[in-house]
C-alpha cells in the first residue's frame, strides 16, 4: 500500500462527496422554496390561514434552518431532524385528530414524547461531554 496514493484517493473521494452533498442540499433548499411558495399561494387563494398551514410553513423554516446550519458549520446537528419530526407529528395530530382512534393518538403523542426526551438526552450529552474540535488542515484518524 502506498500511503501517498491512498491519501490522494481519499482527498479526491472526499471532494467528490462534498460536491454531491452540496448539490443535494441545494436541491433540498430549492424544493423547500417551491413547496413554500405553493403553500403560500394556496393560502392566498383560499383566503384563510389554518393552524395546519402554519405548522407546514414552520416545517419548511426548520428545513431552511437545518440546511443553513450545515452550510455554516459543515455539521448537521441531529436535533434538527428530531425537531422536524416533532412538528410533523403535531401537524398530523392537528389534521387528522377527528379520524384518529384513541390508540393511534396515544401512539403519536408517545412518539412525540420519546422524540422530546431524545432531544433532552442529546442536549445533556452535548453539554456534559462536549465534542472535541479537530483543527482545520489536520486529517482525522480513521
Amino acid at each position: 500500500m502506498n500511503p501517498a496514493k491512498d491519501r490522494m484517493f481519499s482527498r479526491l473521494a472526499l471532494n467528490a462527496l462534498s460536491v454531491f452533498e452540496t448539490i443535494g442540499l441545494l436541491v433540498i433548499t430549492l424544493a423547500t422554496v417551491v413547496a413554500g411558495v405553493i403553500e403560500v399561494r394556496t393560502m392566498v387563494t383560499a383566503g384563510t390561514v389554518t393552524l395546519a398551514d402554519l405548522l407546514l410553513l414552520f416545517l419548511y423554516l426548520e428545513i431552511f434552518a437545518m440546511v443553513g446550519v450545515y452550510f455554516r458549520s459543515g455539521q448537521l446537528p441531529v436535533r434538527f431532524p428530531i425537531y422536524i419530526a416533532i412538528v410533523a407529528l403535531a401537524r398530523y395530530l392537528v389534521l387528522d385528530m377527528k379520524s384518529l382512534d384513541v390508540w393511534r393518538m396515544l401512539g403519536v403523542t408517545a412518539s412525540m414524547l420519546l422524540l422530546a426526551a431524545a432531544v433532552l438526552v442529546i442536549r445533556y450529552g452535548h453539554v456534559r461531554f462536549p465534542y472535541q474540535d479537530v483543527p482545520n488542515g489536520r486529517d482525522t484518524p480513521p
